[in-house]
């Protein structure tokens, strides 16, 4: 079963992101998330179940944290939608780290790895080895592209460019890494590592909440902590549950993000969309159920 798009004329006007079909509703955002996978900035495929996994583990994170900073979230009628605040999104994704890790343009890894010392206007020492965890976590904000590639961006350019103020963008940092921190705490129970994670947040009524999406495969790294240990000693990609190693799959046939993409094959499809469902039941501990309901305006509406 595979979600590719949605058109639901009678809500309105669609907005089309890279994996959500969105509509504004009155003064609520309804988030469709589509079966669409994208890596580099760009729509590579369509994977199985992918979009219910995203919302239904969005949905549990949401209400995990949410004595940490308000969210979105108003109601999920269906697994692929969310019926959310209609915030104005801030033009920031604030990614913490733990590990130095990668292969986007944007990882901290990759700078490393071509020599460069000073990331996002962190420093980091010499020595270091891809996939380890570092001191503390660290945050290396991205400016959020309406199209192309995001773009890196440091905390003094965020505040020269004013997009926000510095008492604003100092809130914004503190809740990212408390996120952040209850995130590794639950995901270390169910035996996973987070290794870094991007948040987007808006405001709502004058007020800061989290938007789009929280720890998910989209969102975040995975990996299994049982055997990263050894796997790190011997020079081996830890064994993860998020799309890096489909980021990694397209690096191997050269390609990132230029260009025509290769097309996955079949089983390789099918092994991502496990891993989605295998991260999902994972972390919460629930058994993944396909929500085969058709979505319909009728059925958001009598939920929203």
């Amino acid at each position: 079963m595979i979600l590719k798009s949605v058109n639901l004329r009678s809500l309105g006007k669609k907005y089309a992101g890279k994996v959500r079909d969105c509509y504004t509703l009155e003064d609520k955002r309804i988030l469709i998330a589509t079966d669409r996978i994208s890596a580099f900035d760009r729509i590579l495929d369509f994977i199985p179940y992918k979009g219910q996994v995203l919302t239904l583990l969005s949905k549990f994170w949401f209400e995990k944290t949410a004595d940490i900073v308000p969210n979105q979230m108003i109601s999920v009628p269906h697994a692929n939608v969310m019926v959310a605040h209609n915030a104005q999104p801030i033009p920031l994704e604030i990614v913490v780290r733990g590990y130095i890790s990668g292969v986007t343009n944007t990882s901290i890894w990759g700078a490393y790895e071509k020599g460069e010392r000073v990331i996002y206007g962190i420093k980091f020492p010499d020595g270091l080895r891809k996939n380890q965890k570092l001191l503390v976590p660290v945050i290396t904000p991205t400016t959020k592209a309406a199209k192309g590639h995001d773009e890196k961006v440091t905390r003094e350019e965020i505040l020269k460019r004013k997009i926000m103020t510095p008492k604003k963008y100092a809130e914004l940092e503190q809740i990212a890494l408390e996120l952040f921190k209850r995130g590794t705490e639950i995901c270390a129970k169910a035996g996973i590592i987070l290794v870094d994670t991007k948040y987007e947040f808006g405001l709502y009524k004058n007020k800061l909440i989290l938007i789009d999406e929280i720890h998910t495969p989209d969102s975040s790294r995975f990996w299994i902590q049982e055997t990263y240990r050894e796997r790190f000693k011997t020079g081996k990609e830890p064994e993860n549950f998020d799309k890096e190693f489909m980021r990694i799959w397209f690096k191997k046939r050269n390609y990132t993000g230029d260009g025509k993409p290769p097309k996955m094959p079949k089983a390789f499809i099918t092994k991502i969309s496990k891993r989605y469902i295998a991260i999902y039941e994972k972390i919460t501990g629930e058994k993944f159920v396909p929500d085969k309901r058709k979505i319909t305006k009728e059925l958001i509406i009598s939920n929203k």
